[in-house]
């Protein structure tokens, strides 16, 4: 992926070393609440009439635990450090925004942008304490993406998702989740789950899978901006995969269960993710409509 230092000033924020907390507070792994429920009605408001309803969401879409270490004391945020795993977060982090402002806009709507919190170990945010092995997330009630770099070096060695877009894949997803969020589809979502606990996993696969094809809708508008070198979508494709339930599963020698999956399969978050990097269209990404 063609990157440049230096961009994107003021979106990421640098939490390392410096964490508050090491338990899961209330991002349980694999409970998303990043939203998507009801997609088809909340398009036509936004593409067509633009309104916005207000909502929440959140939650990680990559449950692979990392090692879980101390957390040291809480502390406030610097700007992110010069080292190329910060500074190339910052530059994914900038693009990603740019592409929601402008689409928001197109709607003749405002993108509300956040920002990105760097950590190791531990951290405290609105929803609670959060520890690494969460893996990336959103939190809603502060609506900041947290991102241990960890997480990046253990996607590669334990699941061979190598590749710099790999990476940029995963922010993606998360900052999907704060669309949602700003949407307001994920309060949807957290409704309908407490409505109906026994299909609490299937909208959470729902909501994931969306999240994986907004990611998409990113991808679709970098390649457009000529930032992709050959071989870059076959890294996100192969990062989505690995990050499948079935495939971590099967990494931790556990039996295939789909029953108790939230996340969705490998093929499901590669096929989510490529439809929305072929079309580039949020209204290509209604996970709820039909079988996923």
């Amino acid at each position: 992926m063609k990157w440049r230092r230096g961009t994107g000033a003021g979106q990421v924020e640098d939490f390392r070393g410096r964490g508050g907390g090491g338990g899961l507070g209330g991002i349980p792994i694999g409970k998303a609440g990043g939203g998507g429920l009801g997609l088809i009605v909340v398009l036509v408001v936004l593409f067509l009439s633009g309104g916005f309803p207000g909502g929440g969401g959140g939650g990680s879409g990559f449950p692979i635990n990392l090692p879980s270490a101390p957390a040291g004391p809480g502390a406030g945020g610097e700007p992110p450090a010069s080292d190329d795993g910060a500074q190339f977060v910052q530059f994914v982090v900038a693009d990603v925004q740019a592409t929601w402002k402008r689409i928001f806009a197109e709607a003749n709507q405002t993108y509300e942008p956040t920002t990105l919190r760097l950590f190791t170990s531990g951290i405290e945010t609105g929803c609670g304490g959060a520890s690494s092995d969460v893996g990336p997330f959103y939190c809603p009630a502060d609506k900041h993406v947290y991102i241990d770099l960890g997480f990046f070096r253990e996607l590669q060695s334990r699941f061979g998702a190598k590749g710099d877009f790999a990476q940029a894949y995963v922010i993606a997803h998360e900052f999907g989740h704060h669309v949602q969020n700003v949407l307001g589809v994920s309060a949807d979502v957290r409704q309908q789950q407490q409505e109906d606990p026994e299909g609490a996993n299937e909208l959470s696969i729902k909501l994931e899978l969306q999240a994986d094809c907004l990611a998409g809708v990113w991808g679709h508008s970098a390649d457009k901006e000529g930032l992709l070198d050959p071989g870059d979508v076959e890294e996100g494709l192969n990062a989505a995969a690995a990050v499948g339930d079935d495939r971590i599963q099967q990494k931790s020698g556990r039996g295939v269960n789909p029953e108790s999956w939230t996340h969705g399969s490998a093929e499901q978050r590669m096929e989510w993710f490529r439809k929305g990097f072929e079309q580039g269209d949020p209204s290509a990404c209604d996970t709820f409509k039909g079988d996923v």
